[in-house]
Protein backbone atom coordinates (compact mmCIF):
# COMPACT_ATOMS: atom_id res chain seq x y z
CA UNK A 1 0.00 0.00 0.00
CA UNK A 2 1.11 3.55 -0.67
CA UNK A 3 1.33 6.05 2.18
CA UNK A 4 2.50 8.80 -0.20
CA UNK A 5 -0.98 9.10 -1.76
CA UNK A 6 -2.74 10.08 1.48
CA UNK A 7 -2.49 13.12 3.75
CA UNK A 8 -2.90 11.06 6.93
CA UNK A 9 -2.53 7.29 7.22
CA UNK A 10 -5.51 5.50 8.81
CA UNK A 11 -7.35 8.63 10.06
CA UNK A 12 -9.68 8.07 13.00
CA UNK A 13 -13.25 8.16 11.65
CA UNK A 14 -15.01 7.50 14.96
CA UNK A 15 -18.04 5.32 14.25
CA UNK A 16 -18.32 5.97 10.48
CA UNK A 17 -17.89 2.46 9.04
CA UNK A 18 -18.26 2.36 5.26
CA UNK A 19 -18.61 -0.95 3.46
CA UNK A 20 -16.89 0.47 0.38
CA UNK A 21 -15.97 3.77 -1.21
CA UNK A 22 -13.13 6.19 -0.53
CA UNK A 23 -12.46 9.18 1.72
CA UNK A 24 -11.47 11.70 -0.96
CA UNK A 25 -10.59 14.48 1.51
CA UNK A 26 -7.62 12.35 2.62
CA UNK A 27 -6.39 11.96 -0.93
CA UNK A 28 -3.23 13.61 -2.27
CA UNK A 29 -2.11 11.56 -5.26
CA UNK A 30 -4.07 8.87 -7.04
CA UNK A 31 -7.68 9.11 -8.18
CA UNK A 32 -9.05 5.90 -6.64
CA UNK A 33 -8.87 3.99 -3.35
CA UNK A 34 -7.88 0.90 -5.33
CA UNK A 35 -5.32 1.05 -8.15
CA UNK A 36 -3.50 4.04 -9.59
CA UNK A 37 -4.31 4.34 -13.32
CA UNK A 38 -0.86 5.78 -14.05
CA UNK A 39 1.58 3.54 -12.18
CA UNK A 40 -0.71 0.65 -11.09
CA UNK A 41 0.40 0.62 -7.47
CA UNK A 42 -2.10 -0.18 -4.71
CA UNK A 43 -3.08 2.97 -2.81
CA UNK A 44 -5.14 1.22 -0.12
CA UNK A 45 -6.99 -1.97 0.66
CA UNK A 46 -10.42 -1.31 2.21
CA UNK A 47 -11.33 -3.83 4.93
CA UNK A 48 -14.86 -3.88 6.36
CA UNK A 49 -16.36 -6.39 8.79
CA UNK A 50 -19.84 -6.95 10.12
CA UNK A 51 -20.74 -9.43 12.86
CA UNK A 52 -23.45 -10.11 15.39
CA UNK A 53 -22.33 -10.66 18.96
CA UNK A 54 -25.08 -11.44 21.46
CA UNK A 55 -27.61 -8.60 21.07
CA UNK A 56 -25.39 -6.23 19.08
CA UNK A 57 -24.31 -5.65 15.49
CA UNK A 58 -20.61 -4.80 15.31
CA UNK A 59 -19.01 -2.95 12.40
CA UNK A 60 -15.33 -2.23 11.75
CA UNK A 61 -13.49 -0.47 8.95
CA UNK A 62 -9.74 -0.30 8.32
CA UNK A 63 -8.25 1.44 5.30
CA UNK A 64 -5.12 3.53 4.77
CA UNK A 65 -7.17 6.11 2.84
CA UNK A 66 -10.61 5.90 4.48
CA UNK A 67 -9.38 5.41 8.04
CA UNK A 68 -10.27 3.25 10.99
CA UNK A 69 -13.62 3.07 12.75
CA UNK A 70 -15.76 0.85 14.95
CA UNK A 71 -19.46 0.92 15.73
CA UNK A 72 -21.81 -1.24 17.79
CA UNK A 73 -25.59 -1.09 17.43
CA UNK A 74 -28.20 -2.94 19.47
CA UNK A 75 -30.51 -5.28 17.55
CA UNK A 76 -33.18 -4.80 20.22
CA UNK A 77 -35.85 -2.08 19.90
CA UNK A 78 -34.45 -0.44 23.05
CA UNK A 79 -30.69 -0.35 23.40
CA UNK A 80 -29.87 -1.81 26.86
CA UNK A 81 -26.80 0.50 27.07
CA UNK A 82 -29.09 3.52 26.76
CA UNK A 83 -31.47 2.42 29.51
CA UNK A 84 -31.45 4.56 32.64
CA UNK A 85 -32.46 3.45 36.08
CA UNK A 86 -35.80 4.75 37.28
CA UNK A 87 -35.99 5.59 40.96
Amino acid sequence: MCGDCVEKEYPNRGNICLENGSFLLNFTGCAACDLCKNCHHVVARHEYTFSIMDEFQEYTMLCLLCGKAEDTISILPDDPRQMTLLF
